[in-house]
């Protein structure tokens, strides 16, 4: 029986299923003097380098844009609960 490759590259994205030792997952995170985007230690494509400045510059915004989401989250929650208190009002002709 032909057994399947583990890792490689299947249109210029890298692959890897073979498991990874805790120390190579730590040192596929930080690669000092690489670019932002690095291979992942398991899985398909790349990951960011904690090593590099630009990355946390993305972790950053990502944060921002999550904090910015959950509080326009809660300002529609509160004018929800502003329309289910509504009064009604008849008028007679």
């Amino acid at each position: 029986m032909v057994e399947k490759p583990t890792s490689g590259s299947l249109f210029g994205v890298p692959y890897n299923f073979e498991r990874p030792k805790l120390s190579a997952m730590l040192s596929a995170y930080w690669q000092p003097g690489e670019g932002m985007l690095v291979e992942k230690p398991f899985g398909i494509g790349y990951t960011l380098n904690l090593a590099n400045w630009r990355s946390w510059i993305v972790l950053g915004v990502a944060g921002v844009l999550l904090w910015q989401q959950q509080g326009s989250d809660a300002a529609s929650e509160d004018a929800e609960s502003a329309v289910d208190d509504a009064v009604e009002v008849v008028v007679d002709d």
